[in-house]
């Protein structure tokens, strides 16, 4: 079945350029070049993945990155923009972008992304549970239930990590294994603090301490180890 990419960006020579290599490459597309029509297409398609400007004529992309996320949490959403400096990129991924390509871009790296994102987003195979303190996680439902009858819903990014570490506790998992792994991407300038940056959501979904995990524990030198219950 062909996956289905919805493209909100409304430059239209950017918009027709990535529309064409995508149905090039035998993906269905859908279009739309507002904030009001990108938000009305997650609602009305079935797409797997969105690829969503930032700055669009009547809206900020992030505010439309933010409804993606209360109607359909778990759809996978690829930021493409020209803002490149770190806190925008920063403020996208707390938000839950998935991955986050500044312009200009080739349609070779933007097609390598998409397919590194919906492999994320694909059933992983392996266990489906594990003990955390006080409460359980459902990897199938990415959700974290608590013995207390709290539930905190995890991204699929945090849930592959969380699968990850769990398949290895007690070994300490190098930042470059995770993104090499995880992200299935290649380690070689991408900046750690992305992979910081999830670990710190994690613990704090986890209700594990910041200032001295017991989850999820830093190794000096080494990267995050998962401590079994």
């Amino acid at each position: 079945m062909k996956k289905h990419v919805l493209v909100i960006e409304d430059d239209a020579a950017i918009r027709c350029g990535v529309v064409d290599a995508l149905e090039l490459d035998g993906y269905e597309v859908t279009q739309a070049d507002t904030a009001l029509s990108g938000i009305a297409a997650v609602g009305q398609s079935e797409c797997d993945i969105v690829l969503l400007d930032l700055v669009l004529p009547d809206g900020d992309g992030l505010d439309v990155l933010k409804e993606v996320r209360s109607v359909r949490p778990k759809l996978p959403v690829i930021v493409l923009t020209a803002r490149g400096e770190e806190p925008d990129r920063v403020k996208g991924l707390k938000l839950g972008a998935d991955d986050y390509v500044v312009k200009p871009f080739s349609v070779h790296e933007l097609t390598a992304r998409i397919e590194a994102v919906l492999r994320r987003a694909s059933p992983a195979p392996g266990r489906e549970q594990v003990a955390v303190p006080g409460g359980v996680v459902d990897f199938r439902r990415c959700e974290l239930s608590f013995d207390d009858g709290a539930a905190v819903e995890l991204s699929e990014r945090e849930a592959d990590i969380l699968r990850y570490l769990a398949g290895r506790p007690g070994e300490p998992i190098s930042r470059d294994e995770l993104l090499s792994e995880v992200w299935k991407i290649d380690p070689r300038g991408v900046q750690s603090r992305t992979i910081d940056m999830h670990i710190a959501r994690l613990r704090e979904k986890l209700r594990d301490s910041s200032a001295n995990p017991s989850v999820i524990r830093t190794v000096r030198g080494r990267g995050y180890a998962f401590e079994a219950m």
